[in-house]
């Protein structure tokens, strides 16, 4: 899904990291006139207004997040805010009041990998604070893409995936299956030279988030070299390169993403850090103890409190696969309302999909992890079923 046809349909903050004063409406124009983005290095000329800057959550801290809002380039005033992605109730209530405009909007927070944690969480929290406030959030539903869900099953379908996909043998599955404990965060020693073991003998050079894109080369002709890898389930980094068209986007964005005309234009690195932008910091994800069991139960009240709450996954990711989302969302034991079936975009099958009272689940055929890099079309598709909440079509 590109830029251009993703301005069609919604509005859109992503969120990578306000204080409530009382502001007057010239103000709050001057905060806003301040975060436009009057054009981007090498962007060519778009009908969309873009605005970028930092919202702080923690004024005493220094604490601030960094926010890219593309608006909808037909009729923005009408269009339904999507948020992606974002894990701070205190930034939206900050950001919605720098842009008031989208404080009636209808809602929707999307996300693909960890942000199966972040999302649930984040619309968790917005229910309790409608439930205290005067002054509601219109969220209406969620959408999460090979989502990070629950411990045990993400590691039970990650191994399960790696075997089907004979990606392992059968030695190594059972000695998984039999030493690993998959409800723990961190594994045994065992258990990680497992791990270890299957990544360095028995994948190959692959990209675990597309197994069948090849992976990105350094200009020596070098794979990427792997670093230590911790549970499947855990947002580590490991030979890392989103595999699509062209298997080097990370590779190039972060190269984009530091040049000084790029930052000054996004308003962004205004206190000069001293380290470069990372796609994934490896210093978090070393030091990551506080994660979420699981977020099963947060499903149980999103489906509860009435929100449309979509699944997807790209059917060739091994990192947070297809199996651990099935045997995850399994243990809500939802009723099924449409039974499986092949949806389609461009007459030819974008995946399959089934519907349960309370959730929508569906799989994008021959997408990776990041479902929009591998299959934009199929990825429109889904989008714009979610927004209208209507079943994917079958024909």
């Amino acid at each position: 899904m590109n830029m251009t046809q993703r301005q069609i349909l919604v509005s859109m903050v992503l969120v990578f990291l306000v204080v409530s004063v009382s502001r007057s409406e010239g103000s709050v124009r001057e905060e806003e006139e301040a975060d436009r983005i009057s054009a981007l290095p090498g962007q060519p000329k778009v009908s969309f207004q873009q605005f970028s800057g930092y919202v702080t959550v923690n004024k005493a801290a220094g604490r601030a997040l960094f926010y890219w809002l593309t608006e909808a380039a037909n009729d923005p005033l009408s269009k339904p805010l999507v948020i992606w992605p974002m894990d701070s109730l205190e930034f939206l209530i900050r950001w919605l009041d720098r842009f008031p405009r989208y404080k009636n909007r209808d809602i929707y927070i999307t996300g693909e990998s960890y942000a199966g944690h972040y999302v649930p969480q984040l619309a968790r929290q917005i229910m309790i604070y409608n439930k205290k406030s005067k002054h509601r959030i219109n969220l209406k539903g969620i959408m999460v893409g090979n989502a990070v869900t629950d411990n045990y099953y993400d590691n039970l379908g990650t191994v399960t995936y790696w075997w089907s996909h004979a990606m392992i043998s059968d030695k190594t599955y059972q000695q998984l299956i039999n030493t690993c404990d998959f409800r723990r965060q961190k594994e045994s020693n065992e258990c990680e030279s497992l791990y270890t073991y299957a990544m360095d003998q028995e994948f190959g050079n692959i990209d675990q988030y597309n197994i069948y894109a090849p992976p990105c080369n350094n200009s020596d002709g070098s794979l990427f070299t792997r670093q230590t890898m911790r549970m499947p389930h855990r947002p580590y980094r490991i030979f890392r390169a989103i595999s699509g068209y062209d298997p080097c986007t990370e590779k190039y964005a972060e190269i984009y993403y530091n040049r000084p005309d790029v930052q000054k234009a996004l308003h962004a690195n205004t206190t000069g850090i001293h380290y470069k932008w990372t796609a994934c910091s490896e210093v978090l994800n070393r030091n990551w103890n506080d994660t979420d069991a699981s977020v099963l139960p947060i499903y149980r009240e999103m489906i509860a409190g009435g929100l449309r709450v979509w699944v997807f996954s790209g059917d060739v990711d091994s990192v947070v696969p297809v199996t651990a989302t099935r045997y995850s969302l399994a243990q809500l034991k939802l009723t099924t309302k449409i039974p499986w079936y092949p949806w389609y975009v461009k007459k030819q099958v974008g995946g399959w999909t089934e519907v349960y009272h309370g959730l929508t689940f569906a799989t994008v055929r021959g997408a990776g992890h990041e479902v929009p890099l591998f299959k934009p079309r199929a990825a429109l598709q889904l989008f714009k079923s979610f927004l209208r909440g209507e079943p994917l079509p079958k024909s």
